[in-house]
């Protein structure tokens, strides 16, 4: 007599569909963290953390007879820091990527002119550019660019 087993095995391994989920998962969240938002969430997390050290530290000197109203302490000072500081967190993170925004365009902008000005010491042409411009601004009160 014979019997047949029929075993059906899945296509694709449990493990391996979990992992894609997860970094699936990860690129949303990640995805989330662009921008001002992400700064701030970012900087919030990092002064809660340190916070959270602090604390910590202040726990570990305390007598083993108040370690639950010493871990209770810990807890309300990272809940408070954490409702207390977002919005300063926000508004430093914007201010921060704004003035890294300015300083690169200053930067790109200096660049740009060391770059015209080299190019303007070897061509009269553009020297001659540089100077109409400069007199047309000196004469209009307008700057030239």
């Amino acid at each position: 007599m014979n019997s047949f087993v029929h075993i059906e095995y899945p296509a694709q391994h449990p493990g391996v569909a979990r992992a894609q989920r997860a970094g699936q998962a990860f690129k949303q969240v990640t995805r989330g963290l662009d921008g001002a938002r992400g700064a701030a969430t970012i900087l919030l997390a990092a002064m809660v953390a340190a916070l959270v050290v602090v604390a910590n530290q202040l726990v570990d000197t305390w007598t083993e007879g108040h370690l639950l109203l010493a871990w209770v302490c810990l807890w309300a000072i990272t809940f408070a820091a954490l409702a207390l500081l977002v919005n300063p967190t926000r508004l430093a993170a914007g201010t921060l990527r704004s003035s890294m925004r300015a300083w690169r365009a200053r930067r790109h902008q200096q660049a740009q002119d060391d770059k015209l000005w080299e190019i303007a010491l070897s061509d009269a042409r553009v020297m001659a550019d540089i100077s109409r411009a400069m007199a047309s601004q000196s004469l209009s009160g307008r700057p030239y660019y």
